[in-house]
């Protein structure tokens, strides 16, 4: 007789505890790859029990320090440590408050698939970007899942830039693999809104001529000049008064005029005392007496 499993058996959690180290303790090469991400290097034999443990894939992880219970969700990116160690990038080892050589409790993880995120940039600087939310995907794609709390690292234009998790939904802790997550971002620590000038109501009932200093107001032939032959000068009539508006002629300036006002000039030839008298007489087309330049000689 044949007997079939009718309950499938189920994963069992991965639960470890390493040495954990910083990415630039590894040895070879520099892997810079491993600093730009969410994702840290296990030993072989992490590899091995995994796959007996029938773990789901994606393999994700929940690093616990045990001295200060500071909690960090990572992805793994390769398994070639050194028996009993594990490698993490920079930022990382920061956030958890790790030393050197410090013991690190791995377990693995299944968390929900993220939905929105939002994210603060921790200097100013990250305003320089053109296209944040582009940069920000594109450095995500080699980070596995995101942790509220976190301070990130990610790099663009050989400028590292760091941004804490404010916020993650729908968990404090998610998945980021193959998800369409919608991102905000906060305010960068520091920054303050610019604080628009505020218009002085008095300052729109001063005169243009109160602007306009003293000695740039115009007066008509008023100077200063030499004579050619060496004789002493005239003395000039215009004097310049400080304090003193010169008052508005046709074809100068007018430093007084306010904003709103029109003024309309006619060209009306002024009336003389002939024509204003009641004595004056009409006026007779072709009137008058002539007189001509040369006489007539035939005339005595």
């Amino acid at each position: 007789m044949f007997s079939f499993n009718m309950f499938p058996e189920l994963p069992r959690p991965f639960n470890t505890q390493y040495r954990c180290f910083s990415v630039s303790m590894l040895p070879g090469n520099e892997r810079h790859d491993v600093e730009r991400g969410g994702k840290i290097i296990m030993p072989p034999s992490a590899l091995d029990q995994l796959t007996r443990l029938n773990i789901v894939y994606p393999m994700l992880f929940k690093l616990t320090n045990k001295k200060t219970n500071h909690v960090t969700h990572c992805g793994v990116l390769e398994f070639v440590a050194d028996e009993g160690k594990v490698y993490l990038p920079h930022w990382m080892v920061h956030n958890l408050l790790l030393e050197e050589g410090d013991l690190l409790q791995v377990e693995s993880v299944s968390l929900p698939v993220a939905t929105f995120s939002r994210f603060q940039p921790q200097s100013e600087d990250f305003l320089d970007i053109t296209n944040p939310k582009a940069v920000l995907e594109n450095a995500l794609r080699n980070f596995a899942c995101l942790t509220t709390g976190d301070i990130i690292a990610i790099e663009y234009n050989q400028h590292i830039y760091e941004l804490c998790v404010l916020e993650c939904k729908p968990g404090s802790a998610v998945s980021i693999i193959e998800c369409d997550m919608n991102v905000e971002f906060a305010p960068p620590v520091g920054y303050k809104e610019p604080v628009p000038k505020q218009k002085d109501e008095g300052s729109m009932n001063v005169e243009h001529s109160e602007l306009i200093p003293e000695s740039s107001r115009f007066i008509a032939f008023y100077g200063e000049g030499n004579r050619l032959d060496g004789k002493k000068k005239k003395e000039s009539g215009g004097s310049m008064q400080s304090g003193v508006r010169i008052p508005y002629e046709r074809g100068i300036p007018d430093y007084n005029y306010r904003i709103g006002t029109l003024r309309f000039l006619r060209n009306s030839r002024p009336s003389s005392v002939k024509e204003n008298s009641d004595d004056s007489v009409d006026f007779k087309a072709f009137s008058g007496t002539g007189h001509s330049l040369r006489q007539s000689r035939g005339r005595e």
